[in-house]
């Protein structure tokens, strides 16, 4: 029978693969291109077409979530009981 601190642990890993999947699902509807033509405009940002400027940092807003995420996730428990001699 899992001990108390195993329930915790689970837990915390159940919260961090929903984030990933709330970080996926976010991802996914930032870049549709319904949504990132609304950047298509001929503003530049310091000489940057917008659209440039968007999809970069969507690419680096989810890098960063998912660095944040995995940080955050415990490692898995390795048995090294079976690995090594045969």
């Amino acid at each position: 029978m899992p001990c108390g601190s195993c329930w915790a642990k689970m837990a915390e890993r159940r919260r961090v693969v929903g984030g990933m999947l709330v970080l996926t699902v976010a991802g996914f509807l930032l870049l549709v291109p319904p949504l990132v033509q609304l950047f298509n405009h001929d503003i530049p940002l310091a000489g940057i077409p917008q659209i440039v400027v968007y999809l970069f940092g969507v690419w680096l807003a989810l890098i960063l979530g998912t660095v944040v995420l995995t940080r955050h996730l415990p490692p898995d428990h390795v048995d090294t009981q079976d690995e090594g001699e045969s």
